[in-house]
């Protein structure tokens, strides 16, 4: 992430205060006193600045003049105009033309460190993107999602049809079936490909939260808007949103998002401007929403909407024909990290995975090959490594339930799960399925 930010004043003294506030957030400050100088650094760092403060008023040229050269050179770098009270009409000017954000005199120093982290949260977003854009879409290629079955076989289809249209997609299915990656893949194989894919989990943020999240929020919106917030909707301009558990949403929250839905454009929280948006929706859900609709929380109008082409993806005990493909991908994803690549499963290891009821899905699954290969003393991964029969919690507190665990041998897979986790306990628990209690007992 570009952890350096440009600071163009021809106040020395301003321009020092800006240098002592960002510094102590940990950043690296570059300042110059004319705009043309800065450009001139700019040119001569490169990707290394990771956004621009500039003043409206310097010796050689404006703030907007500053603005339009940057956008000229790297156009997705925030840029934010300082102004004094007689420059507002250059602010507005500013903003029009492309500014992150504008900063009034005088300003308090939370104000500059909000503003600049979240810039150049935004610049490690888009840089992010950049960088991954040519794997993700070698990556995300419809080919390359495992599954031979004619339900996925199915899905497959019905999702390369619509990569290439721009329609709305409702994807449902149980947890961990795979929704999010075909819903990229369904982005990174459309015209939209090489612009962002923004991804908002609807169910991990309480309804004021997400409403924020989604729209933004103007400065003084509420007690703690202390600075302007873009919204994801804004992120995913042009690009693709992705909302995840979109059943979770409240009632509040669906208004508001079926508006977006219907006339492309909403208003930031505290704001009565209007935004006009180009964002392709991909949703997602392991609800029925058709019930929820019966039940009154979720609305009718806003499923037809986002129901405008619906791709089911089946549970993975419905589809056992997979295992094989699947378990081969995992043994080699995870065998190449740990150093293991020539691991085999037994055919009776082998059906005992196809037999299993996989309430995780391929989640679940994920998590269970790459345990397996942690707990397999030599080249065979038997029933035993799966830990299907139960988890290190059945018993006694200690004594895993499952087959071929012993209390003598607890010790030494949990010190083998904490050292393919590098010494986090949490992440350990979760890999061998147990309490976090059950890990630190042993470590």
């Amino acid at each position: 992430m570009p952890q350096s930010v440009l600071v163009i004043d021809d106040e020395k003294k301003l321009a020092q205060l800006f240098a002592e506030i960002l510094e102590n957030e940990g950043l690296t400050v570059y300042t110059a006193n004319k705009g043309g100088d800065g450009l001139a650094k700019l040119d001569e760092l490169g990707d290394e600045i990771g956004m621009v403060f500039t003043d409206m008023k310097l010796p050689d040229m404006t703030g907007n003049d500053v603005l339009r050269e940057v956008k000229k050179r790297r156009h997705d770098l925030p840029v934010v105009v300082v102004t004094g009270f007689a420059t507002k009409d250059g602010a507005v000017e500013a903003m029009r033309l492309g500014a992150y954000d504008y900063l009034s005199k005088p300003f308090n120093i939370a104000e500059v460190s909000l503003i600049a982290n979240r810039a150049l949260e935004r610049s490690r977003l888009i840089d992010e993107n950049r960088y991954l854009q040519g794997e993700l879409m070698t990556r995300y290629k419809f080919e390359t999602i495992i599954g031979d079955s004619e339900a996925m076989q199915t899905a497959y289809v019905m999702a390369a049809k619509v990569a290439k249209q721009n329609v709305t997609v409702l994807i449902t299915g149980e947890s961990g079936t795979g929704k999010e990656v075909l819903a990229r893949a369904i982005h990174y194989q459309s015209a939209r490909g090489d612009k962002p894919f923004v991804k908002v989990n609807c169910a991990a943020l309480p309804e004021h939260l997400l409403e924020d999240e989604l729209f933004g929020h103007e400065k003084g919106a509420f007690t703690d808007a202390s600075a302007q917030r873009i919204g994801r909707f804004e992120w995913a301009h042009q690009g693709t949103l992705f909302l995840d558990e979109i059943g979770e949403i409240a009632p509040s929250v669906q208004v508001k998002l079926l508006r977006v839905l219907q006339e492309r454009e909403f208003e930031r929280i505290g704001s009565s401007k209007t935004i006009k948006v180009d964002v392709r929706i991909i949703a997602a859900t392991n609800r029925d929403l058709g019930r929820a609709i019966l039940d009154g929380s979720f609305r009718e109008d806003l499923f037809y909407r986002l129901n405008v082409v619906p791709i089911e993806l089946p549970p993975l005990r419905d589809r056992p024909g997979d295992m094989p493909y699947l378990v081969n991908h995992f043994l080699k994803k995870y065998g190449e990290e740990t150093g293991r690549i020539d691991m085999k499963v037994t055919g009776e290891a082998m059906e005992s995975l196809k037999a299993h009821n996989w309430k995780g899905n391929i989640r679940e699954l994920e998590n269970c090959i790459e345990r397996a290969l942690i707990l397999a003393e030599g080249d065979e991964i038997a029933p035993r490594h799966l830990l299907l029969g139960g988890n290190l919690n059945a018993g006694n507190s200690y004594m895993p339930g499952v087959a071929g665990a012993t209390l003598q041998t607890v010790p030494e897979l949990i010190q083998k799960a904490l050292k393919r986790c590098d010494g986090n306990e949490k992440e350990a628990a979760k890999l061998l399925d147990c309490d976090v209690k059950t890990v630190r007992a042993f470590a």
